[in-house]
């Protein structure tokens, strides 16, 4: 094998997931950054937006952005929580979220049967943003071709610097 093919191969066979989840944890939450994919949090945050998150004890509260997951579902969603309807007896709430573009709240994107959001499954809050820098990201996963080329071009790199 060139030495080439023994700096492609190793990038080839990474998958962008797996990396991405083994991502130091920073801010109490598993994955710090998340790209803003679609349109639903329009004006506010756009497409391919990337959210710095943060996770705390603190209750969530009406009005603030944050990062879930659903069962069912492989990619986080980012939206507005509306409602909170606190439990004082267990300490737990119910939580409800709406993209800020959508129409009507979430309830059709939760889990077959499910309400309202608990504490569990909260990834994050949006605690800042940095516009347009998750396109790389999106151009990926869309276009995979694009990942070919910025993995060839970073062999490239790697194999000219060591001449």
């Amino acid at each position: 094998m060139d030495s080439l093919q023994r700096v492609v191969e190793p990038i080839r066979a990474m998958q962008i997931r797996p990396v991405l989840a083994q991502t130091v944890s920073l801010g109490g939450t598993e994955s710090p950054l998340v790209v803003v994919l679609s349109e639903s949090m329009e004006p506010g945050f756009k497409r391919g937006d990337i959210l710095f998150l943060h996770m705390n004890k603190d209750p969530v509260r009406a009005g603030e952005i944050v990062v879930f997951n659903v069962d069912g579902r492989d990619i986080p969603i980012v939206h507005r929580v509306i409602k909170v309807h606190e439990r004082h007896d267990t300490a737990e709430a119910d939580i409800l979220t709406k993209g800020d573009n959508n129409p009507r709240d979430d309830r059709l994107l939760y889990a077959h049967g499910q309400l309202w959001l608990q504490q569990q499954h909260i990834v994050g809050r949006a605690i800042g943003y940095l516009p347009y820098a998750g396109w790389l990201t999106i151009a990926m996963t869309e276009k995979p071709v694009f990942k070919y080329v910025l993995i060839g071009a970073l062999g490239l790199l790697v194999v000219a610097s060591k001449e």
